[in-house]
């Protein structure tokens, strides 16, 4: 699927109508790569994705952390679980992090910034592309 999102408000829109679609799988964790430029909207879905969870605080990209885990009100997840792979050079990086453990877990909903950083271990996953189309449209592509 394909969309256009002229304003913060429809990619909120596109984000919570995206949110309301995901279940859980039986097996491993749910896993959402968000790849695009700099700037091209991932922490800004993110954002609004993490609202329709039922998250208050302010979504940060975790650059620097790398990982943010958010204990979800609104099921049917157990667990946000905010990635941001930007800094990682290599992938043993994520392994020492705890990756296996996570996506082990089919209660977590994992999304990951910058997934193309770790393509080498991330299993089978909902991939959401960002491109700038103006100042303040971008191109939103789910596949």
């Amino acid at each position: 699927m394909e969309f256009v999102s002229k304003s913060v408000f429809e990619t909120a829109k596109i984000a919570n109508d995206f949110a309301m679609k995901l279940k859980p799988k039986e097996e491993i964790a749910t896993i959402v790569g968000l790849s695009g430029e700099l700037g091209s909207g991932k922490t800004t879905f993110m954002k609004y994705l993490a609202e329709s969870f039922g998250i208050g605080e302010t979504i940060k990209s975790p650059t620097f952390v790398i990982e943010k885990i958010y204990e979800l009100a609104k099921k049917p997840f157990r667990h946000l679980i905010h990635i941001d792979a930007y800094r990682i050079e290599k992938e043993i990086e994520m392994i020492n992090l705890g990756w296996k453990e996570i996506i082990d877990d089919p209660k977590n909903l994992i999304c990951v910034e910058w997934p193309e950083k770790i393509a080498g271990i991330i299993p089978e996953h909902i991939m959401i592309k960002f491109e700038h189309v103006s100042e303040t449209e971008r191109k939103i592509s789910i596949a």
